[in-house]
């Protein structure tokens, strides 16, 4: 099975990315956490996306906040999915990160989540992966399913609650 990259632009975004993290180790698969900047270390950055593939990566998912550029300089340098999740900052509430994450030029994609949704970013890499991996597509169905149904059970009690009233 291919591994997911996370790649946040700071320390800081470690609270942001853990429910990814949490979330692609539920679901069996490997994940390798960094911290690279696309204005403060471009070269590694450059370096670690184009050599991605080789390295058994699948899907990368960028984490930044601010100006937020660091799923498009990851995207340029590889063909690899790269998933942008756009983190809030102090100033604009996240809507500056997700803008520079959206705004991406012709051919150079960067699928972008909800502001600091990283747990979608996890489940949008693991579905990707799962294009070539039953097992993994089975226990994403079987997600859905259990979503599903907390769903159904949470109405029901709610008619109950409703009948109360």
């Amino acid at each position: 099975m291919k591994k997911v990259a996370i790649i946040m632009g700071s320390d800081s975004d470690l609270p942001v990315v853990t429910p990814a993290i949490k979330q692609l180790k539920e679901l069996g698969i490997e994940t390798e956490v960094r911290v690279m900047s696309a204005h403060r270390t471009p070269k590694e950055a450059n370096e670690f996306s184009s050599k991605a593939i080789e390295n058994g990566f699948g899907v990368i998912i960028a984490a930044a906040g601010m100006a937020a550029h660091l799923g498009g300089v990851l995207a340029a340098s590889t063909t690899l999915p790269v998933i942008g999740i756009p983190c809030s900052a102090k100033v604009l509430d996240g809507m500056d990160a997700m803008l520079a994450t959206v705004m991406m030029p012709p051919g150079i994609p960067v699928a972008t989540v909800g502001v600091n949704a990283a747990k979608n970013a996890a489940i949008l890499a693991a579905e990707i992966i799962a294009v070539g991996d039953d097992g993994l597509m089975k226990k994403l169905q079987e997600m859905r399913q259990e979503m599903s149904r907390q769903v159904r059970e949470k109405d029901a009690a709610l008619q109950e609650k409703l009948k109360e009233i």
